[in-house]
């Protein structure tokens, strides 16, 4: 069946609310295991409300979400064909995309499978919701691109601070906040870490909606040029953080979270 042909909510669908149990059950998992990115999916789902339905919804029934639908265009695999961006100069945000990707030795079609760990997806509601929190998952790693925040523990948890706003998702914050005073229990750090998640948050209510973007479109702007356009501010609590973490002679691989790659 063509996704836009798909109902918009099926009756299978639930809106699960805050089940706070479940989320803490998961986030020990990931602690004890800072690679499981599969309880990241378990602790969105725990969380995902009305709020990030309804969001959905309105974005789905716009004239540009519809666009969207009826093209058809599979993110993870355009974002994978690097050779579809080599006519791109060496500013723009398909660039620094791929570079990001290569440094990180990461893919676009890795995080659809870590996401297909938790849930394969012929146990996933079949509508158009679905469809939208895919694109929520598959546009994670330009969020990181754009925002300019990093992959190092306290880098996920400010960006996940920016993503909250973005999606509205009380998961993505939990695990910001809890993130933020696992690197505090860990490091001793004087260094101001709730300030750096709630930095990326005042960015992310700033900021345009990423994943409502035409990622094909934005993937070929200056990198610049496309943050002044989406709003997007510079992390520089964030960075002050890491300057004091780095004095105070913490280790990048001491700071490792496993919630790297939440949408």
């Amino acid at each position: 069946m063509p996704v836009t042909d798909l109902p918009l909510v099926a009756p299978t669908r639930k809106v699960s609310g805050f089940r706070p149990l479940k989320v803490l059950h998961h986030f020990g998992k990931l602690v004890e295991d800072k690679e499981d990115t599969e309880q990241v999916f378990h602790i969105i789902e725990a969380t995902k409300g009305r709020k990030s339905h309804r969001q959905a919804w309105n974005f789905i029934q716009s004239p540009e979400g519809r666009r969207f639908l009826e093209e058809g265009t599979s993110i993870p695999a355009m974002l994978d064909d690097h050779a579809r961006w080599a006519d791109c100069g060496p500013n723009t945000v398909a660039a620094h995309y791929i570079a990001f990707m290569k440094r990180e030795g990461l893919s676009a079609a890795g995080l659809v499978a870590e996401s297909h760990k938790w849930a394969p997806p012929e146990s996933l509601p079949r509508d158009l919701t679905q469809w939208y929190f895919d694109r929520l998952r598959d546009t994670h790693d330009l969020f990181h691109v754009l925002t300019g925040y990093g992959r190092d523990a306290l880098g996920e948890a400010s960006l996940l601070g920016f993503t909250y706003e973005q999606n509205h998702n009380t998961g993505i914050l939990f695990i910001a906040y809890a993130g933020a005073r696992q690197i505090k229990k860990v490091s001793g750090t004087k260094a101001p870490l709730f300030a750096a998640i709630k930095e990326g948050r005042k960015l992310g209510r700033a900021a345009a909606k990423i994943s409502h973007q035409d990622i094909a479109a934005l993937m070929r702007e200056d990198i610049d040029a496309a943050r002044t356009r989406l709003g997007i501010g510079k992390p520089e609590v964030y960075r002050q953080c890491l300057a004091i973490l780095q004095s105070e002679g913490t280790a990048r691989e001491q700071l490792t979270l496993g919630g790297a790659q939440a949408a």
